[in-house]
């Protein structure tokens, strides 16, 4: 589908060129599009790394219109003539660098920039986007939808996995990680929730204005708005942890019960897991056909209806390792699925009655030819990254590591590795090191070539 270009004149674009190689002595080269994700090619961009991100959005839910403004500070990783950030859709109305004008280009998700000076490796630049139109929902190549996603009373913005980009110009994937602040307007009789703690609220002329500040580094698949119609509830969990809930009203009823375990189930994760990495948690609750999943956003999980025991540990769990600790590449998605999969055999192992060895040999012995497609540090497409090899036998190799090392070890592992990669992001090779480190007389040969890289189902559990 085509985009929008702003074209630039040829003669102005040469004296741009002219103007930066006689005057600052930097003379740049275009930062790459894309970071050359194994399946997501064209997602992020080279050149540069963002600290922090300032959004400034308003909505109407009635005209779908979005307007907004994107403040990027970053740091150039390399002498910049040019970079490009990931917008899909929407109209861009001006672009500045250091506030100047700059000139800009769209191709498809690209949005090119061309700063009025070139800029300096390690120097730190402040890119400002202005932008407006209605956002799009996109389709992944699963199928599942994301984006911007229309709700019955307002909007909901998920991310994973390019998803960010179809509501604000940033660099779009999980290997850069930033500070946030959203400043979201909507219609005074509507609320909007986003991540990391609500700052301010403030109300004029029948619209009101929410302020949200994520302090810990997210990356931008996490990040998320909800507007509609919610009930906002503020209690504190363990270590007096802040915990915000924004709960639809009609799964209000549904979602008391197992929201009242959430304390508990943060305390049973530190417990496991170790200290919790950000500073707050809560959840999201919207309407079950607003979206077709949970989604493990930063510091409050979003859900589709009032979520069960075992998707509420689930989603919490991500906090720790998705969240905290995120992916490299979307090649290394076990990381995120197969840690919070074994949070839920762990706590059926202490709350249920089933250890999770015996839901270990469950999957092995069963009829579930699916999990064996491929192996969960290599799906075999971008369309397989969310499928059963990823969750389940990503799961089966945290079990036998924990065969192999015994209970102390691997608790020592799986809590060390949550601490040392705290906010930052990992691969699988980053873990697997980290994990024979760990265990240094173990031998991990045979885990990782059958059970972690292994094409076919291994000859014995």
């Amino acid at each position: 589908m085509s985009r929008s270009v702003r074209l630039v004149p040829a003669a102005a674009a040469l004296l741009a060129v002219t103007v930066t190689a006689c005057g600052g002595g930097v003379h740049g080269t275009p930062g790459g599009s894309g970071v050359r994700d194994p399946y997501f090619p064209k997602a992020g961009n080279g050149g540069y790394d963002v600290g922090h991100y300032d959004l400034t959005l308003g909505y109407t839910p009635a005209g779908r219109r979005l307007t907004g403004t994107a403040v990027i500070t970053a740091r150039a990783t390399q002498d910049l003539s040019a970079f490009d950030l990931d917008l899909a859709g929407l109209h861009v109305d001006s672009v500045t660098v250091e506030g100047r004008k700059a000139l800009f280009n769209r191709a498809g998700q690209e949005l090119t920039v061309r700063p009025h000076d070139d800029l300096r490796k390690g120097e730190t630049f402040r890119t400002t986007v202005r932008y407006s139109g209605t956002p799009r929902t996109l389709t992944d190549p699963d199928g599942s939808e994301e984006g911007w996603l229309p709700t019955a009373d307002g909007a909901l913005a998920l991310g994973e996995p390019v998803g960010s980009m179809a509501w604000f110009p940033g660099n779009d994937h999980p290997s850069d990680k930033a500070t946030y602040d959203v400043a979201v307007t909507v219609p005074e009789d509507l609320q909007a929730v986003s991540n990391g703690e609500l700052t301010e609220r403030s109300s004029k002329g029948g619209r009101t204005t929410y302020r949200w500040h994520t302090a810990q580094p997210m990356a931008s698949y996490l990040a998320t708005v909800a507007i509609g119609h919610f009930d906002i509830t503020r209690s504190t969990g363990p270590h007096g942890l802040p915990i915000v809930t924004a709960v639809d009203p009609t799964q209000a009823k549904a979602g008391a019960k197992v929201l009242a375990k959430l304390p508990g189930i943060i305390k049973w994760e530190e417990t496991n897991f170790g200290p919790y990495p950000f500073s707050s948690t809560g959840v999201i609750i919207d309407r079950p056909d607003d979206a077709g999943y949970a989604l493990e956003t930063q510091n409050r999980p979003f859900f589709p209806g009032a979520p069960d025991i075992g998707t509420l540990v689930h989603e919490l769990a991500h906090e720790w390792y998705g969240d905290s600790v995120t992916p490299k590449s979307w090649q290394d998605m076990w990381l995120n699925e197969g840690f919070a999969t074994y949070a839920e055999w762990l706590y059926e192992e202490d709350f249920g009655d089933k250890s999770a060895q015996q839901t270990f040999m469950d999957h092995y012995n069963g009829d579930h030819e699916e999990i064996w497609a491929y192996p969960p540090a290599k799906p075999s497409s971008a369309a397989h990254i969310s499928d059963s090899p990823v969750y389940q036998r990503g799961a089966m190799v945290l079990q036998k590591i924990r065969q192999k090392v015994g209970d102390d070890t691997f608790y020592d592992i799986i809590q060390g590795w949550a601490a040392a990669r705290r906010h930052g992001s990992a691969s699988t090779a980053d873990f697997t090191a980290f994990v024979e480190k760990k265990a240094p007389h173990k031998d991990f040969t045979e885990i990782w070539k059958d059970w972690l890289y292994g094409d076919r189902k291994p000859s014995h559990p």
